[in-house]
């Protein structure tokens, strides 16, 4: 996996951060693009609060919880500000236009294409595979016809919400550490370990927590290397939104981000047994998604 021929495409998005891949320049662009995020979730939801009046004890309990569609799509479209802190940070910071970050335009529609329709692909055979279940019945959570009704825009929230997790850590991050160190151990694990800890959520998932935390590790180091095998953000994007689309449109836990789910899990986060149950399971599928977009953006 860290073969450095297999990463020539790399070098398409690591060349426009050279000049300016200084460490401190790196720092400084963090602290920008972090500070552009916190402020304007800030701003976004105290002027929610201060709308809702009395009622803002129980829209804070909805938003924390992500319970209602609502607060899954002000939740999810509130990482547009993500995008936009690395956006500026690119531009103050580094003189670089935002798609440059992107890679080749054509090229990256063109893999998001052909990566989508793989992983569809994937997702409905095991679907119509011989009937497998998660330990118990699946919970309804929301009928069918308004799902259908709220979907594209589910689908677009959740868009949003992956492509800027992309755009920093796999994005940013990840070429700026390129363009600074050659060794793919740095700048893959470094953005990968900052991505795991983002993922770290003690009080919500008790004892599995550590267990999720070094999911999105492999995870992130995966998609670093779709990335720098791809020269494009593109398939990292679409192997993270069809994830995310499963976990949070499709079937999500009932005790966390369920507001747009059709179903819930029968079990929750804090359940140790069943989700470290489940767990290899998810682990395997992310494989076979990272091997099948690698086969899709060969070329």
């Amino acid at each position: 996996m860290l073969s450095r021929s297999a990463y020539n495409a790399h070098e398409h998005l690591v060349n426009p951060a050279r000049e300016t891949s200084q460490i401190w320049r790196l720092i400084m662009g963090l602290i920008i693009a972090s500070g552009v995020y916190l402020l304007c979730n800030q701003t976004l939801f105290r002027t929610l609060y201060t709308w809702q009046g009395k009622d803002a004890q129980a829209f804070s309990q909805t938003m924390l919880t992500g319970s209602t569609p609502l607060a899954m799509f002000i939740l999810l479209g509130s990482f547009g500000f993500m995008t936009l802190g690395v956006a500026i940070a690119l531009r103050v910071v580094h003189k670089r236009g935002f798609p440059e970050i992107i890679g080749n335009l054509p090229l990256c529609l063109t893999q998001m294409r052909d990566v989508l329709f793989i992983l569809v692909l994937i997702n409905i055979v095991v679907w119509i595979m011989p009937p497998w279940d998660m330990g118990a019945p699946l919970v309804a959570n929301m009928d069918l016809a308004p799902w259908l009704i709220l979907l594209p825009i589910s689908l677009l929230a959740v868009f949003i919400q992956v492509s800027a997790e992309e755009v920093l850590f796999r994005g940013y991050l990840q070429q700026q550490l390129a363009a600074r160190f050659g060794a793919p151990l740095i700048w893959m694990v470094v953005p990968s370990l900052l991505f795991g800890l983002g993922h770290y959520m003690p009080i919500e998932a008790g004892p599995n927590a550590t267990a999720i935390a070094l999911w999105a590790v492999v995870f992130g180091l995966l998609m670093a290397d779709l990335t720098a095998r791809a020269g494009t953000l593109g398939p990292a994007i679409i192997v993270h939104f069809v994830n995310n689309v499963v976990a949070i449109v499709v079937i999500s836990l009932p005790d966390d981000l369920s507001g747009l789910a059709l179903y819930l899990s029968p079990f929750s986060l804090g359940d140790v047994e069943a989700v470290r149950a489940w767990l290899p399971v998810d682990f395997g599928f992310m494989i076979v998604s990272w091997l099948a977009a690698r086969l899709a953006i060969r070329r």
